[in-house]
């Protein structure tokens, strides 16, 4: 996958936080992402990538080439 300029993900929160690590919750406050079913357009950048990584069983992540 290429990690042009142009290209930005759709992260959606589809787990609560609640129960969880304090870093993974942290993390999802980092992405703008606190509540439930919340969507963030983000620039695709390996910072990114690593913050999803760490939550990736509660986000949905959608790629948009505009």
């Amino acid at each position: 996958m290429s990690n042009s300029s142009n290209t930005k993900l759709k992260v959606t929160q589809h787990s609560s936080p609640i129960g969880r690590q304090k870093d993974q919750r942290q993390t999802l406050i980092g992405l703008g992402l606190n509540k439930m079913n919340r969507a963030k357009i983000l620039e695709d950048s390996a910072s990114v990538r690593g913050m999803i990584y760490k939550v990736r069983h509660l986000v949905d992540v959608q790629v948009i080439n505009k």
